[in-house]
């Protein structure tokens, strides 16, 4: 394995489909709820694929993205139907050297107008992880949770450390896998910039966090199917919160010893939990 993800297109859309699939397949996904981007920032041959060009207006210039491409979902489509046909409901937004203008790269196949609306979020934060890591492969996506999102309907649950404490003790690999934790955002409009701009301080701390009475955005450098086992980590974390709050709240779980003592088992640095 080399040190940074390098898929060819045609291997990221397979991996994309399955992450899409299974996003589904965890109930995180009713309809066309969910979306997909993959930023590239090296050399990527898009025209075999997706042969249509047309102009894109970038949501904000984004110069730390400069020559990137970026692979994502389109908006109305369905995250479960990628797997069979991704060229139908993914493009390619091609950045120019200065990462102020661009063009979409479609396929005849299309069967989206634009992509996902929520594209400026997206696009922000692969630009601010980038300026914080240089690196050069990030995927995001955004999910819906059934029983996570029910939680942060919950005012117990609308805090960042209250519900790590709540939702981290079901598993012991739930502090391996996310060792920074879940965040927590108040509810803002889909779409809107306070949503984008919560989004991007948000994720410098968590590799997921949790869009209040909406649903999830993970983020990972590894691959777009990493992102999408945070997750179903997360939520698999929320099923048992909400198996225990069902059966009247007297499951114990995993006290701070307990989860202190996996963390030095793997080797986990996390500043959550304390004695």
């Amino acid at each position: 394995m080399t040190d940074e993800p390098n898929p060819d297109l045609a291997r990221l859309l397979t991996e994309i489909g399955e992450a899409g699939a299974r996003i589904c397949d965890i109930e995180a996904s009713e309809g066309a709820a969910g979306n997909i981007s993959v930023c590239l920032r090296r050399p990527v041959q898009v025209d075999d694929l997706f042969p249509l060009a047309e102009p894109f207006p970038l949501p904000q210039p984004v110069p730390e993205l400069g020559g990137a491409t970026i692979v994502v979902s389109g908006s109305g489509r369905r995250l479960r139907e990628l797997r069979d046909d991704p060229t139908a409901g993914v493009g390619c937004v091609v950045l120019d050297a200065s990462g102020t203008t661009a063009s979409l790269r479609t396929s005849a196949s299309r069967h989206f107008a634009r992509v996902t609306s929520e594209f400026n979020s997206h696009l922000a934060v692969h630009a601010d992880q980038v300026t914080l890591t240089g690196t050069r492969f990030h995927a995001v996506v955004h999910a819906q949770p059934m029983r996570l999102t029910y939680l942060s309907h919950l005012p117990a649950y609308q805090d960042t450390a209250e519900l790590n404490r709540r939702l981290l003790r079901w598993q012991p690999e739930l502090i391996v896998q996310l060792p920074e934790g879940i965040g927590h955002l108040p509810f803002e409009v889909p779409g809107s910039v306070a949503l984008m701009a919560a989004s991007v301080k948000a994720l410098r701390e968590h590799r997921i966090v949790v869009w209040a009475k909406h649903g999830v955005l993970a983020r990972s450098d590894q691959s777009v199917k990493n992102a999408a086992d945070r997750v179903e980590y997360a939520e698999t974390a929320a099923k048992y919160e909400y198996l225990d709050l069902a059966a009247g709240g007297h499951g114990e779980g995993l006290s701070t010893d307990e989860i202190l003592s996996v963390c030095a088992a793997f080797d986990v640095h996390q500043i959550l939990f304390a004695r």
